[in-house]
């Protein structure tokens, strides 16, 4: 049954990183509703690691070509640009990581109020009449980079999403929205890596075989799910928008709120 609950939680995962939900949140609520323990959130974090190999194989040819091209002008800024981009969410997490995974963790109130916030912005976001600036991804200046950074702190709160803060804070920042969801994405990589190398350091010695296997289950599924939305969820988002997710963040947080209301979920 554990290994079942981590599998559909693995699966929950690579659905719900790249789109602007917070996979966190849905990690937490489900996991809580299924019984499943999770003390320190920590599988939450370390099966992150499987959207991240996602995103490299997905973007395979293009981190060989950074990584061959940096002799390159153009090069050197959008990886410049990625670096600089990661820097607040590391000092953040430093921080206030511990914290938010005591409290913030435990309140879904947090989560509630923080999906129907970032469901308004996007909305506002949407209806924006100014044009993106930035069609392409590689043509993202470091300071629109620094924005989009700041705006990813924002996600240590439970609910708010990364992808939806970075996406948001990138559209802000005048990146047209496939731009911004890539950027999104590129972001992910090194800040989520930074994420998963520090809890495994601090849960090395409790990691027993079986809390072991439940990761990397968990692991192997968020991995394959992720592959399969990647691609489609920028079509999507090309064609229709982000006002789809924004009103299914704002419909589950009310609902949320009325479930903590009534008793059936605890604030």
């Amino acid at each position: 049954m554990t290994l079942l609950a981590a599998a559909l939680l693995g699966i929950v995962q690579g659905i719900t990183e790249f789109l602007p939900v917070s996979s966190t949140a849905h990690l937490l609520l489900i996991g809580d509703a299924i019984g499943h323990d999770d003390p320190g959130g920590v599988f939450t974090v370390m099966i992150q690691l499987g959207s991240i190999l996602a995103v490299v194989w997905v973007y395979r040819q293009k981190i060989i070509d950074i990584l061959s091209g940096l002799t390159r002008p153009d090069v050197r800024r959008f990886a410049a640009a990625v670096i600089i981009a990661t820097i607040p969410a590391l000092i953040a997490g430093a921080l206030f990581a511990d914290f938010v995974k005591r409290i913030l963790y435990e309140s879904p109130a947090v989560f509630a109020w923080a999906f129907i916030a970032g469901g308004i912005v996007m909305l506002v976001l949407e209806r924006r009449t100014i044009a993106p600036v930035v069609q392409r991804v590689d043509d993202i200046s470091v300071p629109r980079a620094l924005t989009v950074g700041v705006c990813q702190t924002l996600a240590l709160v439970p609910g708010v999403s990364r992808s939806g803060a970075t996406i948001m804070g990138g559209m802000a920042a005048g990146l047209s929205r496939v731009a911004a969801a890539e950027f999104s994405f590129f972001l992910a990589i090194p800040t989520m890596t930074a994420a998963f190398v520090h809890d495994l350091v601090e849960v090395r010695g409790q990691l027993s075989p079986v809390r072991s296997v439940e990761i990397a289950v968990g692991l192997v599924m968020a991995f394959v799910s992720s592959l399969i939305v990647i691609k489609p969820f920028l079509g999507f988002v090309g064609r229709t928008g982000f006002a789809p997710f924004a009103w299914y963040r704002i419909a589950l947080g009310a609902a949320l709120l009325a479930a903590i209301g009534a008793g059936w979920v605890r604030g």
